[in-house]
């Protein structure tokens, strides 16, 4: 879980590469910018200063906007952007899974715009 925090800014630049490319469906570019703006908002739910706790929300969205995005963006798409190597994005999404499941799937559709 850690490692999905040190790969925040990998993701930053992923989720700024995606939303610049028109291939990519609007409801998740407007996931992506609403992810993008409350990560770099200094106001949280759990402010980042609580020891731990503090980077909880940050790290739920993250896993939540991964796992979206791998499941409702074409693959080669995220691949062309993720500035890392395709086993690490792999072993990111992993991660992201088992977090993502503790946010009901409801809402992580709504959140994509799916049915």
């Amino acid at each position: 879980m850690w490692a999905l925090l040190r790969a925040l800014p990998d993701l930053a630049r992923l989720v700024v590469r995606l939303a610049a490319d028109p291939g990519v469906p609007r409801p998740a570019k407007i996931a992506l910018a609403a992810a993008a703006l409350y990560l770099a908002s200094p106001v949280d739910l759990l402010p980042d200063a609580v020891p731990l706790l503090g980077y909880l929300d940050d790290l739920l969205l993250a896993a939540v906007l991964l796992d979206g995005i791998l499941n409702h963006v074409d693959r080669r798409l995220v691949l062309k952007y993720w500035p890392g190597s395709p086993e690490a994005l792999d072993r990111l999404a992993w991660a992201a899974r088992l977090l993502a499941r503790w946010v009901p799937r409801r809402l992580k559709r709504r959140v994509f715009a799916t049915r």
